[in-house]
């Protein structure tokens, strides 16, 4: 497996757990997000973007990391850039981290709903803050080891159909869910987390570190 760590622009902070899921993998950093790799002491291979968002006062290593400039008027955003550049270089694994929040909900809206078709086409995808990460829900059962008490959502890209939830403080048995329904908004741990979806697209999204 060739895993890669994205760096974008949204929020982040450094947690033990984050540390694990990024240790080993090779880094490309999407324009801003270059501010979290001093963030998570890790070093780029490529820094790709327009440049538009440079973070200030950049350590010499980091502002020397190679460049793949792209004009400011383009068809896709820098994340999806440097995403496009791991999957060149072989990438099977992602993190995007810095997916959330930010200044630009337009553009944490791309990675949740770029991830889900990641996903579908075969790359293993997790995306971070460092105190929530997503990952995309394909058809099947899947198993989580979280805490008990920790805060989960399910978000729906589309209507779902056969959904199963156990191991949570309110489960779910083989239901239909319309797109746009809060049924599957803050639910809670209590074991074993496994989620079933019969069709649909969907994403859980954990509160693995909650900021206080």
């Amino acid at each position: 497996m060739s895993k890669f760590t994205i760096l974008l622009g949204g929020d982040l902070i450094r947690t033990p757990l984050l540390d694990r899921q990024v240790a080993g993998t090779r880094v490309i950093a999407a324009d801003a997000g270059m501010s979290h790799a001093r963030t998570l002491s890790l070093m780029p291979e490529l820094w790709v973007g327009d440049f538009d968002s440079v973070p200030a006062d950049l350590p010499d290593e980091l502002a020397a990391v190679p460049r793949h400039v792209f004009p400011a008027e383009k068809d896709k955003t820098d994340g999806e850039l440097a995403i496009a550049a791991a999957l060149e270089r072989g990438a099977t694994s992602l993190v995007l981290a810095g997916a959330f929040g930010g200044k630009r909900t337009d553009h944490a809206f791309l990675h949740l709903a770029l991830s889900v078709r990641l996903a579908e086409a075969g790359t293993e995808v997790l995306l971070t803050s460092g105190a929530q990460e997503g990952i995309p829900l394909l058809p099947g059962k899947t198993g989580f080891d979280y805490a008990d008490g920790m805060l989960f959502s399910i978000l729906g890209f589309s209507d779902l159909a056969g959904l199963t939830v156990t191991g949570a403080k309110w489960p779910l048995d083989h239901v239909e869910v319309a797109f746009g329904s809060s049924l599957t908004i803050s639910n809670e741990v209590k074991g074993r987390l496994e989620i079933a979806l019969g069709s649909g697209r969907a994403l859980l999204l954990a509160h693995p570190f909650p900021l206080t």
